[in-house]
């Protein structure tokens, strides 16, 4: 089996964010960079699948050069090859505009990309709609935010999390499928891995290569701004009877909260 994974480079969540407010971007200087937590379960899902079933895994993600450096590490965690989609505008909080990058390159590897899996979302934008996107431009089924998975030559059966709930989804391949925390424990990369990785070659790949003008990996999103989250104020303790507590607590939520 053949194993497109779409993965995405993002700060470490321990990373201090610092926001460039004229130029409406993080500051990456710093920064540590990562695969989104999500997207490794999808990765350790198509290593399973070719260690049970054969084929390939090939991961790919979408951003600037220093993209290559993460694809590696999914080489060290024992991926069979990583492709870079070259994209110099970086973070555009557009999901549309990467799926229809993402889906062009699907569509180049339609002779050899049995399923398609990405994490259900990333950890920056956390829009969690490229997945779908990306499946309705290529006429795929598919099953989102999937805690297991089952594949049985053409055939595949997932449980994915509803509300209170598992519901069962059976589709053929080829398909697309967006991980969940739960689906399985990602393996860490080890020393043999990372030596081979450093060996290997991470082929580039542009929008234009893939057949897409210019209009069609334009943004459609502008970002008007971009704050960091503000500072969390201390609570209160409130004294005094049950009543009188809770006369005050109805007053807070009314004055200071504005919660009605």
């Amino acid at each position: 089996m053949n194993v497109l994974v779409f993965m995405k480079r993002v700060p470490d969540t321990e990373s201090r964010i610092r926001i460039d407010r004229e130029a409406k971007t993080v500051v990456e200087e710093g920064l540590n960079f990562v695969i989104s937590p999500y997207d490794e379960y999808a990765i350790e899902e198509a290593l399973r699948l070719r260690e049970a079933a054969g084929g390939k895994v090939t991961v790919v993600s979408l951003g600037p050069d220093e993209t290559a450096a993460t694809l590696r590490k999914a080489l060290a965690m024992g991926a069979d090859e990583a492709v870079l989609i070259k994209d110099d505008r970086r973070e555009t909080f557009d999901p549309l505009r990467a799926a229809r990058i993402l889906a062009a390159y699907a569509r180049s590897r339609a002779a050899d990309a049995d399923l398609i899996l990405f994490g259900r979302s990333a950890v920056g934008s956390d829009n969690a709609a490229v997945p779908s996107m990306v499946a309705e431009m290529l006429g795929f089924p598919q099953a989102n935010v999937v805690t297991k998975l089952k594949i049985e030559g053409t055939s595949a059966e997932a449980l994915r999390e509803v509300e209170g709930a598992l519901e069962k989804v059976v589709f053929t391949l080829p398909a697309v499928v967006s991980a969940q925390k739960g689906l399985n424990e990602p393996r860490y990369e080890t020393l043999k891995g990372i030596m081979a990785a450093k060996k290997k070659t991470v082929p580039v790949v542009t929008p234009s290569e893939l057949g897409l003008s210019a209009d069609e990996t334009a943004p459609g999103v502008d970002i008007l701004g971009l704050d960091l989250p503000a500072a969390k104020t201390a609570g209160k303790i409130i004294a005094g009877t049950p009543e009188e507590a809770a006369a005050e607590l109805l007053r807070l939520l009314r004055t200071e909260a504005k919660a009605f």
